[in-house]
């Protein structure tokens, strides 16, 4: 059926609760917009749109109402998109901080990690590299952490 995933669960319902109302329209208007639905009624439209060219004769009223009805839609829905991929980042990002503090062997100093400059990002990201390198080489063994850890300050 067309209107299933179009319904909330409880707990997508509690949060909205908690929500401003610019979040709750963006949160709304992003979770209808990826809906098969959706896209089925503006292909329908676009598709109604090509077929009354012949009726307007292709005038150019006729392309300016595509043309402007898209526009405008587009920029709407990337300031929509924009703000609801913002609170994501920021709660996966939460979520990973939690996680990391709460592994002990885990690195404290990669918390926040995100807002570093690029050049403390690219060195954070070759440790990782030979991290995971030497775990490969020792069929994923973790203990030569410390070791990976050591060459990459020797290497720096």
């Amino acid at each position: 059926m067309l209107t299933e995933g179009l319904s909330m669960s409880s707990k997508e319902k509690q949060m909205q609760n908690n929500q401003s109302i610019f979040n709750r329209f963006a949160n709304g208007a992003a979770h209808l917009a990826g809906q098969p639905v959706i896209f089925i009624a503006a292909l329908l439209l676009v598709l109604v749109w090509a077929g009354s060219g012949p009726m307007f004769r292709f005038s150019d009223t006729w392309q300016l109402v595509i043309n402007t009805s898209t526009t405008i839609n587009t920029f709407l829905m990337v300031f929509l998109i924009q703000n609801t991929q913002n609170r994501d980042t920021v709660a996966i990002q939460l979520k990973l901080d939690e996680l990391i503090l709460s592994v002990k062997a885990a690195r404290n100093e990669m918390l926040d990690v995100e807002n570093l400059d690029e050049k403390e990002i690219a060195k954070r990201l070759a440790e990782m590299v030979k991290y995971a390198d030497a775990a490969r080489k020792n069929n994923g063994a973790t203990e030569d952490r410390e070791d990976a850890a050591m060459d990459t300050k020797e290497n720096t």
